[in-house]
């Protein structure tokens, strides 16, 4: 089954709402990596209850409606779906508890043509459900491998944010836990390919691979602490290209550029490997 444009562009998804409390936001706190050293109180500001606050990241893993696209009306090969680009806009700062309501749609589908695959453009609003104050949007793109030549339009492609030459201003040094999967796949992401050898080896792995979005977070944490002072109501925008697995149990690194005031770009690579794993980070902050 081949992808329909006009079907799956107008996929209707329901609203979901959820209630989320300081468990959940301390888990996901321990799911990025908070709390290596249980005594440094710039993580403890998101790992211990007392005066904590919420990771702004956090709210990628809310209101989500899980992996969707592996439905088979989709038209989508869902074997051959990678997560492309992650965007994050804060229109205020998220609560370290609360009820949110999250309303999707899909912005746009490129088809880059037959054997290139498509990119599909999805959005999620995530709403106060008390107030119906808008508090963040979340949006990411998933590259479908299998899927171009459907003919639908041929872009335009968002473009991606372009870092300066020359070494980065600031660098920040974070590890990840051998564990890392097994804590962070709790915030709702149960792929066995972050928990099952087995499967991660059939996949090409060595072994199972840290998922996209803890990679991310932890960069988020990494930004926070190198530009914020480590006030997450500081970040306003964090959006990133996916360019490689990370292995947990490996260290990130952060590369920053400061680029005009209150904009920055930024990569990250795995130190063990040199290998960049999340490139064209674009930051703005207050």
């Amino acid at each position: 089954m081949a992808i329909s444009y006009e079907i799956l562009k107008h996929r209707v998804f329901a609203p979901i709402t959820q209630e989320y409390g300081m468990r959940d936001t301390l888990l996901y706190a321990l799911g990025i990596c908070c709390g290596d050293d249980p005594t440094d109180p710039r993580d403890l500001r998101f790992a211990y209850e007392e005066n904590i606050q919420a990771l702004p990241t956090m709210a990628t893993v809310l209101c989500s409606p899980g992996f969707w696209l592996k439905q088979p009306d989709t038209g989508v090969d869902w074997r051959h779906v990678l997560h492309g680009e992650q965007f994050l806009t804060m229109h205020r700062p998220l609560p370290p508890s609360g009820k949110l309501i999250g309303r999707q749609h899909i912005e746009e589908i490129i088809d880059k043509g037959q054997g290139r695959g498509a990119l599909i453009y999805i959005k999620r609003e995530l709403s106060d459900a008390a107030s119906g104050e808008l508090v963040c949007t979340v949006g990411l793109s998933s590259f479908a491998r299998a899927d171009g030549g459907f003919g639908g339009p041929s872009g335009p492609a968002k473009p991606a944010h372009k870092l300066p030459d020359g070494a980065p201003d600031l660098v920040c040094d974070l590890p990840t836990w051998k564990h890392s999967g097994l804590i962070y796949r709790l915030n709702g992401d149960y792929n066995p390919l972050h928990a099952d050898p087995a499967i991660a080896r059939a996949a090409g792995f060595e072994r199972p691979i840290l998922h996209g979005l803890c990679t991310y977070g932890v960069a988020g944490r990494a930004l926070i602490r190198s530009l914020c002072d480590n006030d997450a109501t500081r970040l306003k925008q964090l959006n990133v290209r996916f360019s490689a697995p990370v292995y947990p149990g490996e260290t990130i690194r952060t590369e920053i550029w400061r680029q005009e005031a209150g904009l920055a770009g930024f990569r990250c690579r795995v130190v063990e490997r040199d290998l960049v794993v999340l490139d064209n980070g674009k930051m703005v902050y207050a």
